[in-house]
C-alpha cells in the first residue's frame, strides 16, 4: 500500500459515507500494529462501528483491542459531544430567555457545523497532548475534519465578542462561541494537521463519479489550509472473480469510466486500489483480507427471496396519480441516485398526461444529460445553488460586513461559506417551485434539510434576522405549511442498500419529523439482490443486501427497490423502463 509507506503519527481517513472508510482504517491499524507499533484508532464518524468490527464494546474510552497487540481504539460519539457542547452554550441563558427564544437557540446549534466543532474540541488533545498519548507511535482518525472547520479556527479575534455585539450569524460562528480552550490550544492543533511529516490525510473513495468528485473537493478544500499529504485509496472495485454476466461487465465498464475520468488534483495523487470482499468487514481476519487479493472473508448462504424484487417503482407511481398536482421531493445523501428517480418519476407522471415541472437544488445534478430527450407535458429546470448563495452572500457582506474591521469581515466571510448559508439563500427559488405544485405536479431533486426549515420556522431574534436578511417578501410560514401537509407533499428517501447510506438516511428522516415533515415513501437503489444476480460471487452481494432491505421496510410503510441495471437508465425510454413494473427489471 502507498499510503502506508513511511507513515506519519497521524493518519486522517476522510470521503463520502458508505465507501469504507472504516475499513479502510481499521485495516491500517491492523497493518501498523503488526509491524510492531503501538496504535489508537479514533473513530469521530457518527456511524462508526469499530467496536462492531472488532467484537467488543468500545465507547468514549481508550480501550485495548486484546486480540491485536499494540492496538487500542476510541470512539468519540459526535452527537454526544454536540448535547453537551449545546447543553454548555444554553445552560447560562435558561430561565432567562422566553422558552420560544430557547428553541430558537437549540436549534440554531443542531446542525452539523456544531456536531463537527464539538467533535474537533473532543479530539484537539490527541493532536497536541503527549503527556497523555505520548506513548502511541500512530494514531488512525476514521473521518477528517473539513477545511471549513479548520479555517474557522484559524479566524483571528474573539468569537464571542463578534455574536455579543449583533455582528455576526448564527450559523456556524454561533456554535463557534461555546469552545473553552485557549485559541493556542487550536493553533497547535492546526500547526501539526498541516505538517506533512506528522499527518498524512487519505481519501477513501469507490469507483463512481460521485464519490471521486467527493474527494476532489475534500482535498481542495484542505489544500487551501495547507494539508497537501494526500493520497487516494479506492475501494471496492469489482474483481474478476465476479464473473462475466452482463451486470457484472456492466459495473466493470462504469468503474472504468469513472477512474479515467477522475478529476486532474486527485489524480496525481498516490493511489491504491482495494477489491471488493463478498463478506461483511467484520472480525479481524475479514479486515486483514482487505489489503489483499484474495478473498478470505466469509457471508452466510441467505436465499435471496422474490420479495425483494417485488417492490417496483411503479407502485409508488401509481399512488402518486392518484392526485393530479403536488410536491414530490426525492431525498437522500449524494450518490445514491436522486437524479435518475426524481426524472423517473417525472418523466413517468408525464407520459401519463399529466403536466410537470422537474427542477433540481442538486449542484452536481445533470437532469438533462438524465433525460437525454424530452416529454409533452415535461418542463425541466434548475435552481442555481451557487448564484443563489453568491447574490446572498454579497448581500449579507454589503449590509452587515459594512461597518466592521478586517478581522470582523474576515470572520463573516468565513460564516457566510456554511452549508446552511447555501440552503438559506436557495429557500427563497425553493419556495416558488412549492407555490407551483398546488396547479401540477413538481418533482424536486434534493430539497432543504429538515434542520434548515427549522430554523426557518424558529421563533425569536434568529427567526427574525433571517427574515430580515432574505427580505420582507418572502413568506415563511406558507411554504412550510405545505411542505407539512401530507396531501400537498411527498418526501421519497432515497438509499442504497448498504449500512452508512441507510444510517444516513434513517438520519435524514428523523431530522425531517423533527420538522414535522414526515416522509412519504423511501427507493432502494442499484439493489443487487432485485437483479438476480448468477454469480456465486455477486450472489453473496447479494445475501448481504437482505439485512439492510428488511431495516428500509421497518422504517416505512412504503418501500420501492430498483435493480442494479446492465445499463446505466439515461434516456427518456430507460427512465420510463424503471417505472413500467418489475417484470421489465429482472
Amino acid at each position: 500500500m502507498k499510503f502506508l509507506e513511511d507513515p506519519p503519527r497521524f493518519l486522517f481517513f476522510t470521503g463520502k459515507g458508505g465507501v469504507g472508510k472504516t475499513s479502510v482504517a481499521c485495516a491500517t491499524a491492523l497493518e501498523l500494529a503488526s509491524r510492531g507499533k503501538y496504535v489508537l484508532l479514533v473513530s469521530t464518524d457518527p456511524a462508526s462501528n469499530i467496536g462492531q468490527v472488532f467484537g467488543i464494546t468500545i465507547g468514549n474510552t481508550i480501550t485495548k483491542i486484546l486480540a491485536v497487540a499494540g492496538l487500542s481504539a476510541l470512539e468519540i460519539n459526535p452527537e454526544q459531544a454536540a448535547e453537551a457542547y449545546r447543553e454548555r452554550i444554553i445552560a447560562p441563558v435558561r430561565g432567562l430567555l422566553p422558552e420560544s427564544e430557547i428553541a430558537g437557540i437549540t436549534e440554531s446549534l443542531s446542525g452539523s457545523c456544531t456536531t463537527e466543532i464539538a467533535s474537533f474540541d473532543e479530539f484537539t488533545n490527541l493532536l497536541t497532548d503527549g503527556d497523555t498519548y505520548g506513548q502511541y507511535d500512530h494514531i488512525i482518525f476514521d473521518t477528517a475534519p473539513t477545511g471549513h472547520t479548520i479555517r474557522l479556527l484559524q479566524l483571528p479575534g474573539s468569537w464571542t465578542e463578534f455574536l455579543s455585539t449583533g455582528k455576526g450569524d448564527a450559523s456556524c460562528l454561533g456554535p463557534m462561541s461555546g469552545l473553552e480552550k485557549h485559541r493556542t490550544v487550536y493553533a497547535n492543533a492546526v500547526t501539526e494537521l498541516t505538517d506533512p511529516t506528522r499527518t498524512r490525510l487519505v481519501l477513501v473513495s469507490r469507483a463512481q463519479a460521485s464519490s471521486l468528485i467527493e474527494i476532489e473537493r475534500t482535498f481542495v478544500e484542505l489544500t487551501e489550509i495547507g494539508i497537501s499529504s494526500g493520497y487516494v485509496v479506492v475501494n471496492g472495485v469489482l474483481p474478476r472473480s465476479a464473473g462475466d454476466e452482463p451486470i457484472a461487465v456492466a459495473v466493470r465498464n462504469r468503474e472504468s469510466t469513472a477512474l479515467g475520468a477522475m478529476p486532474p488534483s486527485i489524480a496525481a495523487l498516490p493511489r491504491d486500489v482495494l477489491e471488493l470482499k463478498t463478506g461483511n468487514m467484520v472480525g479481524v481476519d475479514a479486515i486483514r483480507s482487505l489489503f489483499t487479493s484474495e478473498d478470505s472473508s466469509k457471508s452466510p448462504e441467505i436465499s435471496v427471496g422474490e420479495e425483494i424484487a417485488d417492490a417496483p417503482l411503479k407502485t409508488l407511481v401509481d399512488e402518486l396519480e392518484k392526485s393530479d398536482h403536488g410536491l414530490i421531493l426525492c431525498m437522500g445523501k449524494g450518490g445514491v441516485g436522486k437524479t435518475t428517480i426524481a426524472a423517473a418519476v417525472a418523466v413517468a407522471l408525464a407520459e401519463r398526461g399529466h403536466r410537470v415541472h422537474l427542477t433540481t437544488t442538486d449542484p452536481a445534478a445533470h437532469l438533462t444529460e438524465t433525460l437525454h430527450g424530452s416529454v409533452p407535458g415535461l418542463t425541466v429546470s434548475r435552481i442555481d445553488p451557487d448564484e443563489a448563495t453568491r447574490h446572498y452572500r454579497d448581500h449579507i457582506i454589503a449590509t452587515k460586513g459594512k461597518e466592521l474591521d478586517d478581522n470582523g469581515r474576515a470572520a463573516l466571510a468565513e460564516d457566510l461559506l456554511s452549508p446552511c448559508t447555501e440552503e438559506v439563500a436557495v429557500f427563497q427559488q425553493f419556495s416558488r417551485a412549492v407555490h407551483e405544485s398546488r396547479h401540477q405536479f413538481v418533482v424536486i431533486d434534493t430539497a432543504p434539510t429538515g434542520h434548515t426549515l427549522l430554523l426557518l420556522d424558529a421563533t425569536g431574534s434568529y427567526h427574525r434576522e433571517i427574515a430580515r436578511q432574505i427580505g420582507d417578501t418572502l413568506s415563511f410560514t406558507t411554504p412550510l405549511m405545505r411542505l407539512r401537509d401530507p396531501e400537498q407533499t411527498k418526501v421519497i428517501l432515497v438509499t442504497l442498500a448498504e449500512t452508512t447510506p441507510v444510517l444516513e438516511a434513517e438520519g435524514l428522516q428523523q431530522d425531517l419529523v423533527r420538522a414535522r415533515i414526515h416522509p412519504w415513501a423511501w427507493v432502494v437503489n442499484n439493489s443487487i439482490a432485485a437483479a438476480h444476480p448468477q454469480s456465486p460471487f455477486l450472489g453473496k452481494q447479494a445475501a448481504n443486501e437482505v439485512e439492510q432491505i428488511d431495516r428500509v421496510r421497518g422504517l416505512s410503510a412504503r418501500v420501492a427497490i430498483v435493480p442494479l441495471l446492465a445499463e446505466e437508465p439515461i434516456g427518456v425510454a430507460k427512465l420510463a423502463a424503471l417505472t413500467a413494473g418489475a417484470h421489465q427489471l429482472a
